[in-house]
């Protein structure tokens, strides 16, 4: 693959303007290249690196996670620019990133995190997500990465699976693009589309913030989501 695209973790309050702008995002999200392709990444210029965070680390940030991050970002974007987000088999062959790897990256994140999910077959963000995305990442606190990690469960086939993961992944981004109209917004967010073969995550996250809370959740339920969340780490 060319250069790296930057990903979405765990891994941001105000609803979206109505009147028009759902309708814009799905046709954004729908008529988007899925960016999967090599003919459809040209290389870009690099991108400025975004701010080290100024604040204190959190608690999470030992050097496994650090070395991790560190890989993780630059081999899919966020550090050098270039084509954005990342694919399983790029996690694990280029930025050899494993099942264990992801867990330690993203669970620490528990009280930083949240999930968006969504319904079977489904990309578009109801209020609930839209609402809790932005409420996300407005709480920045100074840190410089915002992880926007696409899930799918393992129910239907698997390459419907990666495209909703994918299709998922964009709805958020172009729902903070539309709601914040931050220039620098993609200098910040990190993307990562996982389809069902990916360090499925298990029922324990069913007790993270999510965008429908008081619904019953399963390991399906939480699998059909996406993981929202800045990271405190200075690298």
């Amino acid at each position: 693959m060319n250069a790296r695209a930057a990903w979405v973790v765990q891994v941001l309050v105000m609803a979206l303007a109505v009147g028009g702008t759902g309708l814009g995002i799905r046709s954004m999200v729908a008529g988007a290249a899925l960016r999967l392709e090599a003919s459809e990444s040209p290389a870009a210029a690099p991108k400025k690196a975004p701010v080290i965070a100024s604040t204190a680390e959190v608690y999470y940030c030992t050097e496994q996670m650090k070395t991790v991050l560190r890989r993780v970002l630059t081999n899919c974007g966020l550090i050098g620019g270039g084509r954005r987000g990342c694919q399983p088999g790029e996690l694990r062959q280029v930025a050899a990133i494993d099942d264990a790897d992801f867990n330690a990256l993203f669970k620490p994140l528990d009280k930083r995190a949240g999930i968006l999910l969504f319904d079977p077959n489904k990309f578009e963000l109801d209020p609930g997500a839209r609402e809790l995305a932005e409420k996300l990442w407005v709480d920045q606190r100074g840190a410089s990465y915002f992880f926007i990690v696409g899930r799918a469960s393992p129910d239907g086939p698997a390459d419907l699976n990666q495209k909703l993961s994918h299709q998922r992944v964009n709805s958020v981004l172009f729902g903070l693009q539309e709601r914040f109209k931050d220039p620098e917004l993609e200098q910040k967010v990190g993307l990562l589309w996982l389809g069902e073969e990916y360090a499925q995550l298990g029922p324990e996250f069913c007790s993270w913030q999510s965008s429908r809370p008081g619904v019953d959740c399963d390991a399906e339920k939480i699998n059909r989501s996406v993981i929202v969340s800045w990271i405190d780490c200075r690298l």
